[in-house]
């Protein structure tokens, strides 16, 4: 029978990541239509508790855009860069590199500014920048799932609008695991999505959109219709979807958020994801050879990137992957294009450890106590 040999591994990856069994038992809850009263039941909790683990930004709303954070992502830059606009693209990693691929997907008028992979946005270089190019519009990811780095998402927004630019985040796989700091922040529009921290299966895109954003979408042509935040934000104030949605995810999206603030509580998961992250770094100091290799004071609260000793290879961190499935979990051998740079330029390869979501601290301990062993056969 189909489904028979499906493995139950436990997720230790960066996304799509363990489900609670109460997620999984939501997407049997009885389905119904988008557009009738059974849907505000569940969007509209959605919605308000959304803006409550945004941390309630005066200014913003949340629109849900069908599809993956990808999505997303493309909306904020069909909607809010014109053709006349220049966008300064700010990358610490592979998804940063993908925000400027679909800005120049979407022919709009890139500059692009990389740091080296496991290096936090540096502000002097950025307003160097934003010095000789004075863009209009800036993109940039707060927390770089590629490499573990998670950016100081005030100070630079504060920086790109001290030039007159405009910032918009990239907040993927960091949502739900820390503050956002949308509030402080004030981006024209934050970007995530609810295969990460949330702890739901993909699906949907989430951007929080501000009021000075939807006053810059205005005077931006060629906006596409499910890209369009203009179209997107009629239906959202209802409580709404644009477009026919996942029900089976707004089942769940309605059942987890409401556990994430009333059961939970907001304060307590973010609280939880520090103590993860201590867990992991813990770990790696008690490993020989192996090192943290995210920037010192910039590591991400969600995931933790690791370097490894120079007798691994990337064929070596696949093996460690189907040992790992021996044990019941999957693990991470990290993002594949960066460890090709990384062993083509004679570096050894890194891997991820996911600890973001409903992972709890016991789970992860013996994760990392099983990986240790594994590890430990192939020096």
């Amino acid at each position: 029978m189909i489904g028979d040999d499906f493995a139950e591994l436990k997720l230790f990856i960066t996304g799509p990541i363990l489900l609670r069994d109460e997620v999984r038992k939501a997407a049997l809850l009885p389905e119904y239509g988008h557009r009738d009263s059974e849907n505000i039941k569940r969007f509209g909790s959605i919605m308000s508790n959304l803006m409550t683990i945004a941390g309630n930004p005066e200014g913003y709303t949340p629109i849900i855009f069908n599809g993956s954070g990808t999505n997303v992502l493309e909306a904020s830059v069909r909607s809010l860069v014109s053709d006349t606009d220049k966008v300064l693209n700010v990358s610490v990693g592979a998804f940063g590199d993908l925000f400027g691929k679909l800005s120049e997907a979407n022919g709009k008028n890139l500059i692009s500014l990389k740091f080296p992979y496991g290096q936090a946005i540096d502000l002097k270089i950025l307003e160097e920048a934003l010095v000789e190019h004075k863009p209009d519009v800036v993109t940039f990811t707060h927390n770089e799932t590629s490499t573990g780095v998670i950016n100081d998402v005030v100070s630079v927004c504060k920086l790109i609008r001290a030039h007159g630019a405009l910032p918009v985040v990239d907040g993927v796989s960091i949502f739900g695991g820390a503050p956002s700091t949308i509030a402080e922040a004030r981006p024209l529009m934050y970007c995530t999505s609810t295969q990460k921290s949330l702890g739901l299966p993909a699906g949907f895109g989430i951007g929080f959109v501000g009021d000075e954003a939807l006053k810059k979408a205005e005077g931006v042509k060629n906006r596409g219709y499910t890209t369009d935040i203009l179209a997107q934000i009629t239906k959202a104030r209802l409580c709404q979807t644009l477009t026919t949605p996942n029900g089976t995810l707004g089942n769940q999206m309605c059942v987890q958020l409401d556990y994430i603030v009333n059961t939970e509580t907001v304060a307590v998961r973010f609280k939880r994801h520090e103590e993860m992250r201590k867990i992991a770094h813990d770990w790696v100091a008690e490993m020989d050879g192996y090192e943290l290799f995210a920037q010192d004071g910039y590591r991400s609260l969600s995931l933790t990137t690791v370097k490894t000793p120079a007798y691994m290879t990337i064929d070596r961190l696949k093996e460690v992957k189907e040992h790992m499935r021996g044990h019941g979990y999957l693990f991470d051998p990290g993002y594949g294009k960066i460890n090709k740079e990384l062993q083509d330029q004679g570096s050894s390869p890194i891997f991820r450890i996911g600890h973001m979501a409903d992972i709890m601290p016991d789970m992860l301990k013996d994760y990392l106590e099983a990986l240790r062993g594994v590890l430990s056969s192939f020096k």
